[in-house]
């Protein structure tokens, strides 16, 4: 086996060990799709959105009532979330990514959570209600 056969076999088996490691934190917790989301919104217990964009990304609109705990912020600012801990954490940020992260260590936190499905983008794509 030569050196490039080795190196193409290496990279071949990364990429598909990290799209395995993907598709596996996805099934993890519960993804909306926008329509879902809208429909989930609409029944009690309501849930609680949680945007984790930046400020800056924020600016530009968010999901009316949704509270702002920035990613890089969360595991100093979970302490906000406690009030809701008996209600459903659904996550969201611009393409639905960083929210999957924040979902899997709220859901290592204890809390029940969900995610966005392509995030605000999506949301906004469906013409659903957001505040600027």
């Amino acid at each position: 086996m030569t050196t490039e056969q080795i190196l193409l076999y290496t990279v071949v088996l990364l990429v598909a060990a990290l799209y395995i490691r993907r598709v596996m934190r996805l099934r993890a917790i519960k993804n909306y799709s926008p329509g879902e989301l809208q429909e989930r919104l609409q029944r009690a217990p309501h849930p609680i959105l949680l945007d984790v964009r930046t400020a800056a990304e924020r600016q530009t609109g968010a999901i009316k009532g949704s509270i702002h705990i920035p990613v890089r912020e969360l595991r100093r600012r979970e302490h906000e979330l406690e009030k809701h801990r008996e209600r459903e954490v659904i996550c969201y940020c611009q393409s639905g990514s960083r929210s999957v992260s924040a979902a899997l260590a709220l859901k290592k936190l204890g809390h029940n959570v969900g995610n966005l499905r392509g995030g605000i983008a999506e949301w906004n794509f469906a013409q659903l209600p957001s505040k600027r």
